[in-house]
């Protein structure tokens, strides 16, 4: 566990930023606005002038500093982090530091292996739809001590990955928790690694958590959870989440998950039905999860890039029922296991899966492993894929780019990726 540090106990000392991504540079405003200088400014693939590789003397510069602020893509497994570690240098992340200092009797930090975005995009609607000020950070949105990120809000919504809950010595008031299946075994070392990182913010000192009945694997884990645990189901009314307008059980209990936190947290209005329902109304969702993109000659385009693992992809299949499917997955490869995956789709009629690179090969093969009945295609990439499923689907049904996979190497990101899907779909309308 990284040593309890805030921004403020920075003054005075030499720090150095590890990682220049989106949160790096977030951390880099963060010092200039306090005024304390970075020594070294290292990254793995250095992007920019001034910036040290870490292999190329990187390392060295880091080790020669009192604290390393480091982005949350970068191990605490690696070998040269523990080795800094090991010499007396201290590696903090930016949230660690930010919760550090924060009121953290108003922030609620929402994390799960499927569902966090949209979990944390929920709450903060109802948030606002309920007159109060909310802002979203963390892994969604801005960094919440990046000095471009509002200040005067009345309640703090943080997204928060499993990379970044490593970072975090001292928890918020409450950890919302909405799913958990493998996810990120490289970079955790392994399921059992990334479990523990995943739920290592409900072990924090005094942290409140709202969990998820997701099936058996959270109750599974229920020692990794804390002491004070609220178990939610879909059970009972759900009536208040129809303005949202959003697709899939999954979802629905996405919704209860973020009201829960929001009244464990103690907003105002949150524990009443009828100015949650109110306040649910005119929910836009997130581009890139279940969204509808387009029709061509009465088949579906549904983007859901966001879906890079296994439990994501089962939950937007379910959310067509009843439906012709052609399911597009596949991208980067992390390892996991994809017979789950297999198990998922065992059974159902109506379903295509083409699979894409990098990881295509692999998951075509646990399906024809677990789902020998199901038609599996292996295709060239993504458009080749969208092509296939829009002539498979043959004038009915839905296209779902749904991954189960992230989009490294062949795309920057998932919304790179989402604009080729629009794209092909667009060409194929004018086709």
């Amino acid at each position: 566990m990284p040593p309890t540090i805030s921004w403020s106990d920075l003054a005075g000392l030499r720090v150095a930023v590890w990682g220049l991504g989106v949160e790096g540079r977030a951390n880099l405003r963060k010092l200039d606005a306090l005024g304390l200088p970075v020594v070294a400014r290292v990254d793995d693939r250095p992007a920019d002038e001034g910036v040290l590789a870490t292999a190329e003397g990187g390392l060295e510069a880091l080790a020669g500093c009192d604290v390393v602020v480091k982005s949350p893509g970068i191990s605490r497994y690696r070998e040269d982090l523990q080795a800094l570690e090991a010499g007396g240098v201290p590696v903090v992340g930016g949230l660690g530091l930010w919760l550090a200092g924060a009121d953290r009797d108003r922030v609620v930090c929402i994390t799960g292996t499927k569902g966090k975005s949209t979990t944390t995009a929920i709450a903060g609607h109802l948030v606002a739809g309920l007159g109060q000020r909310a802002l979203m950070g963390g892994n969604f949105g801005i960094a919440p001590w990046d000095p471009d990120a509002p200040q005067d809000v009345d309640w703090w919504v943080i997204e928060t990955s499993s990379y970044q809950a490593t970072d975090v010595a001292v928890g918020p008031a409450v950890v919302a928790v909405t799913s958990l299946s493998q996810d990120h075994l490289d970079w955790h070392r392994g399921p059992e690694g990334y479990f523990r990182d995943k739920l290592s913010l409900c072990r924090a000192p005094g942290v409140r958590a709202v969990v998820a009945e997701d099936g058996a694997a959270l109750r599974a884990r229920s020692a990794d959870l804390g002491p004070a645990v609220r178990w939610i189901s879909a059970d009972g009314d759900v009536s208040w989440t129809a303005g949202l307008g959003l697709l899939g059980d999954h979802n629905v209990r996405n919704a209860l998950v973020a009201r829960a936190a929001l009244v464990e947290l103690g907003v105002p209005g949150a524990d009443d039905d009828a100015r949650i329902a109110e306040a649910a109304e005119g929910f836009a969702g997130l581009g890139s999860r279940l969204r509808k993109i387009g029709s061509v000659s009465g088949v579906d385009f549904v983007d859901d890039s966001l879906s890079t693992n296994v439990l994501p992809t089962l939950a937007a299949v379910d959310a067509f029922r009843g439906r012709r499917v052609a399911l597009l997955v596949g991208g980067h490869d992390r390892g996991i296991d994809y017979a789950p995956l297999a198990a998922g789709l065992a059974g159902r009629d109506g379903l295509a899966v083409f699979c894409m690179p990098d990881s295509g090969p692999r998951i075509a093969a646990a399906l024809w492993d677990g789902a020998p009945d199901l038609d599996v295609r292996e295709c060239a990439g993504l458009p080749e894929a969208t092509r296939a499923g829009f002539e498979w689907a043959d004038g009915d049904g839905v296209v779902l780019l749904s991954p189960a996979a992230p989009s490294f190497g062949q795309y920057r990101d998932y919304a790179d990726r989402s604009a080729d899907f629009v794209a092909t779909v667009e060409q194929l309308a004018s086709s």
